[in-house]
């Protein structure tokens, strides 16, 4: 337990005994909310709970503070004073923080992935973009944020596995199919309409050349059936093995990547006819129905079409029900803002098949918009559609592009300034964090130039400046933000907390020397620096960009 919990700890304990004693009413307990004061007067951690418990307490802010600070307790405590109109700032004894640093400096980088919890296994699933065109933009913030988040679990000590679900069956496949052989068709001067629903990105054109200059007219002498179903898998293929080396490019990789086909049609049909001896579908015009507003939904929905074949959400039922029967106890699905109407269907799904819907927890991504020299950017130079993922990895690079895709809430709308991104100034936050690890890695090299010999017992009470302390502080809760960070599903805390610890490590270089004083401070110095270049490798491997020597 870091000094935080401990202090979040006593003050819970004081009030729980104040409302024993009598002098405070029972009520819910406001969070206990701690901050770090800009100036050591006002002590080294500060709480404003008392003035957020007045009204649960009907009682004077102050007077809650006097009646909690009469009742905190720790060993790690040196005093506490009331201050304004109720805050509470907690003086520590002087050994605490440098025990704290120590017990970090010596469990190396590895302290920092929390103990294993025994909860149910987690499944992350994100990106599942349709493997008929190329990623674009917005699925790459989902693929930051999905993989980020994966990292942060299992940082946090949770059981999670990755999935990315491909949508390799159903209409969308048809059409690919389609879209192929109709340009393979043109390239050949054969007359051919192109499908109503087909897909018109050059991509497609690019698979249909590269047909032709494997096959040349081969395909010519099938039936369409067959042209349909051989184009089918060669396009399949292709898209999917383009979709895998963009992602990793991008630093994304999953555990699993799971085929829609192999729930065709036993396991949709099984989904179905379970639903069925649950009385909770019915027929309808020819179709089978879902009951979907016994869970909340808006209205019923079709999972069997008039003509039998089943729609998207009869598959998604199959595949969350799939998910659960693997052993998965909770489900985090990371989809676009545009699919928020198909939460509750799902989950109404779940629910009819009789499991919690509580168990399926979605996530959902608002857009992205680029900006070059200040103005929105909507298309491809190379394809005239969507900005593909590709191309800005390209333009801004892979470590800039998951950076920018995760400093803001996954749940705000984000602009992307290309031109920020790209820059190698101190502006650009993923170049600030970078350039305060290379830093560092560029002090290790002076150190050993000199003749310094790193390790030993730091002698961590030397670190007196403000700006050491401040460092320090930081550090030390490093622990507790990837907890919070991976409960809320808050990966861009992370981002926040690399950037804020990069800034509080230039501040303390550029103020207090580091090579060259008196050996016991450089030492010591030079072990805190140590601890700080873990915290930013740490910390940029969760957000799965590089951290590097030199810059």
């Amino acid at each position: 337990m870091d000094i935080k919990e401990q202090l979040s700890a006593a003050i819970r304990q004081a009030a729980e005994q104040a409302i024993a004693d009598g002098v405070f009413p029972a009520g819910e307990l406001a969070d206990i909310l701690l901050e770090v004061p800009p100036d050591k007067k006002f002590g080294d951690f500060a709480t404003n709970f008392a003035m957020q418990s007045a009204r649960v307490f009907r009682m004077n802010p102050k007077k809650i503070a006097e009646e909690l600070v009469s009742r905190i307790e720790g060993d790690w405590l040196d005093h506490a004073e009331i201050a304004g109109p109720g805050f509470i700032n907690f003086y520590l004894k002087g050994n605490v923080l440098y025990d704290l640093l120590r017990h970090i400096y010596e469990g190396g980088e590895a302290c920092f992935n929390l103990p294993q919890k025994d909860t149910a296994r987690i499944m992350v699933e994100y990106v599942s973009a349709n493997p008929t065109g190329l990623l674009h933009v917005g699925h790459g913030r989902g693929a930051a944020v999905g993989s980020a988040l994966v990292n942060l679990l299992r940082a946090a000590g949770y059981p999670v596995h990755s999935e990315y679900y491909i949508n390799d069956a159903g209409n969308q496949i048809d059409n690919l199919a389609a879209s192929v052989n109709a340009r393979y068709l043109e390239l050949l001067g054969k007359e051919t309409a192109f499908p109503e629903n087909g897909y018109h990105g050059a991509d497609i054109i690019d698979t249909a050349k590269r047909i032709v200059e494997a096959d040349g007219e081969k395909y010519l002498s099938l039936s369409e059936e067959q042209r349909l179903a051989a184009f089918k898998e060669i396009a399949l293929k292709e898209k999917l093995a383009q979709l895998k080396e963009d992602l990793a490019a991008f630093n994304v990789t999953f555990d699993e990547w799971f085929s829609e086909r192999t729930l065709h049609p036993e396991a949709v049909r099984d989904a179905c006819q379970t639903l069925k001896e649950k009385g909770k579908v019915y027929d309808k015009d020819g179709a089978l129905w879902l009951r979907s507003t016994d869970y909340g939904d808006d209205k019923d929905r079709v999972v069997i079409r008039d003509n039998g074949v089943p729609t998207y959400l009869a598959a998604d039922i199959a595949y969350h029900r799939n998910k659960l029967e693997r052993g998965f106890g909770h489900l985090i699905n990371i989809w676009g803002a545009d699919h928020h109407g198909y939460v509750c269907r799902v989950k109404a799904a779940l629910a009819a098949l009789g499991y919690a819907p509580e168990q399926l927890e979605v996530l959902l991504l608002q857009m992205v918009s680029l900006y070059r020299g200040g103005e929105l950017v909507k298309m491809s130079k190379r394809t005239g559609e969507s900005v593909t993922l590709e191309e800005l990895i390209e333009e801004v690079g892979t470590d800039a592009a998951r950076y920018f895709f995760l400093m803001r809430s996954l749940d705000s709308q984000l602009d992307f300034d290309l031109d920020l991104a790209k820059s190698h100034s101190n502006e650009n936050p993923v170049y600030y964090i970078q350039y305060a690890h290379a830093r560092i890695s560029s002090i290790f090299r002076q150190a050993a130039d000199a003749g310094i010999e790193t390790g030993g017992a730091p002698e961590f009470s030397r670190l007196i400046d403000e700006t050491e302390i401040a460092l320090i502080k930081k550090i030390e809760e490093y622990a507790e933000e990837i907890e919070r960070a991976a409960r809320e599903r808050a990966p861009h805390r992370i981002a926040r907390f690399a950037y804020d610890t990069a800034g509080l490590f230039h501040s303390f270089y550029n103020k207090c020397r580091i090579v060259g004083v008196e050996p016991a401070l450089s030492g010591a110095r030079l072990a805190l620096v140590a601890v700080a270049r873990n915290v930013l490798r740490h910390a940029l491997g969760i957000l799965g960009i590089s951290a590097p020597e030199k810059m």
